[in-house]
């Protein structure tokens, strides 16, 4: 199977009355890479040239969660119904074995799941997150950034004020531009209010020794931006102190969005990992 993230045919599943939009990508053969979004994002607003890279050699699914973009249901509140949402769409697409790549709010679902038996997950991949009663800053720095009335909010919303970054950032507003048709909605409030109620109640959560970051087993690929705001890489660090199986890549003069100013060098990375055999 070989497509492009900017033409790959939308396909939908049904898992207890909620219908998942989704797109595969990539071989046929070879352990599938599931994607979680970050907040308010749908399938769209992935970096095709990150999405089309990683499905070089391996299938790459993504997809929206229940009540996001073209998915029927309601967004969940808290990260939990988010999980089992997950779970369950990976679950009706019959899927064995899985990769996990959860980027900010799609990296709490993985580090949830990874936690469980319901999927099967091989390795991980955490970018731009937080553990549980991480730090986050998600109210202030979405204001800040609307506040600029940039061209686009995520130029000052996942990158830094500097030339290079801004310019990285402008390169990625392009790409994630260039599909055409079949884009998903933004649903507005009915997805931004209960997702932030969750990022909030995540990291509001007490888990002062980070147990269930350290009981996580899978081989851990943890990267993040030297300057994200939005969850400041102290997080990032503490997950990797934490956890036996983890390794972290922290990218200079880069925001929230660092797997988007640095694409190829984080697609080489990721599949650098995820081809490693341990």
């Amino acid at each position: 199977m070989t497509d492009r993230l900017e033409t790959a045919q939308t396909q939908y599943v049904e898992a207890y009355r909620t219908q998942y939009a989704y797109r595969r990508l990539g071989p046929d053969s070879g352990t599938p890479l599931v994607l979680l979004q970050h907040f308010t994002g749908t399938m769209d607003a992935w970096d095709p040239l990150v999405v089309n890279g990683l499905a070089a050699d391996r299938p790459v699914i993504v997809f929206n969660n229940a009540g996001v973009g073209t998915s029927s249901g309601t967004t969940p509140d808290n990260v939990e119904q988010m999980t089992l949402d997950a779970q369950s769409f990976i679950a009706a697409l019959d899927l064995d074995e899985i990769d996990l790549l959860g980027f900010s709010l799609g990296g709490f679902i993985a580090q949830a799941m990874a936690n469980r038996a319901a999927v099967k997950v091989r390795k991980l991949v955490v970018v731009g997150s937080a553990p549980k009663g991480g730090e986050e800053h998600l109210s202030q720095v979405v204001q800040d950034a609307f506040s600029k009335k940039a061209a686009d909010v995520r130029l000052p919303l996942f990158f830094t004020g500097s030339t290079a970054s801004q310019a990285a950032g402008e390169a990625f507003v392009r790409r994630a531009g260039a599909r055409l048709q079949e884009r998903d909605p933004d649903k507005g409030d009915s997805v931004s209010n209960p997702q932030a109620t969750a990022i909030v109640g995540w990291c509001a959560e007490p888990d002062p020794e980070l147990k269930s970051v350290a009981s996580i087993k899978q081989p851990t690929l943890i990267v993040h931006g030297s300057d994200d705001t939005m969850f400041p890489s102290i997080n990032a660090y503490r997950m990797f102190k934490a956890m036996r199986t983890a390794s972290l890549i922290i990218y200079p003069d880069s925001g929230h969005g660092a797997l988007f100013q640095y694409p190829e060098t984080f697609v080489a990375h990721v599949t650098t990992f995820l081809n490693q055999k341990n």
